[in-house]
């Protein structure tokens, strides 16, 4: 079977999640100029470089205003906090996905305690084994050029301060995020946790 997107008819969108699986997710903390905070999960959410440090995460317009809030106000401070989603929270983590008016806590409504950041305002999710606060590098606007689709914002953040749960810290400062149980998403509403690991080296180049 092959599909063109350009062409086939009622093209499911939700298949390229199907395919693109299991994401991890930006559990992003974000503040507005007039001090309100907002967290809300997302599912298009990466590394990008280790040196430099780079994260994105990627936000398409909603139907119901010009775009989302954490766009909003990253664009308004040039902050923003990542929070690693685990196994446990879960529950937190899909309430703060509620779609609320803006300026809306959705710590408060997830049940959620905050914690101060060092380098940036948005406070980090206190229950979470590993935030990183961030910078804005660039946003880069992908424009829709075909039936049904919309507006794309991509938001590049530079890593500047790492906070992590010692519980999950070796001697040698390598972070077990395995012991964790991370939450990924799958397709539709499916989320999971990691299953059997496995430690595969780089292969050695032929000898000769």
């Amino acid at each position: 079977m092959f599909l063109d997107p350009a062409t086939t008819p009622d093209l499911k969108r939700t298949l390229f999640n199907s395919i693109v699986a299991p994401r991890p997710i930006g559990w992003i903390s974000t503040i507005n100029n007039a001090g309100q905070v907002n967290l809300a999960p997302f599912s298009h959410f990466n590394l990008v470089s280790t040196s430099p440090p780079v994260v994105i995460f990627s936000c398409n317009a909603p139907h119901d205003r010009q775009e989302k809030d954490t766009l909003r106000n990253v664009r308004q401070t040039g902050e923003f906090v990542t929070n690693l989603v685990t196994w446990d929270l879960r529950g937190p983590m899909n309430m703060s996905s509620l779609n609320a008016p803006y300026g809306t806590d959705e710590f408060e409504l997830a049940g959620l305690e905050k914690a101060a950041s060092v380098l940036v305002r948005p406070p980090r999710v206190a229950a979470s084994p590993a935030s990183m606060e961030c910078k804005l590098l660039r946003i880069v606007e992908i424009e829709p050029t075909g039936p049904g689709e919309t507006k794309s914002s991509v938001v590049f953040g530079r890593i500047i301060g790492i906070h992590l749960d010692e519980h999950f810290v070796d001697p040698d400062g390598s972070f077990q995020v395995t012991l964790t149980k991370p939450l990924t998403r799958l397709d539709g509403n499916n989320y999971a946790t990691i299953g059997p690991v496995d430690q595969l080296g780089r292969p050695s180049p032929r000898n000769g």
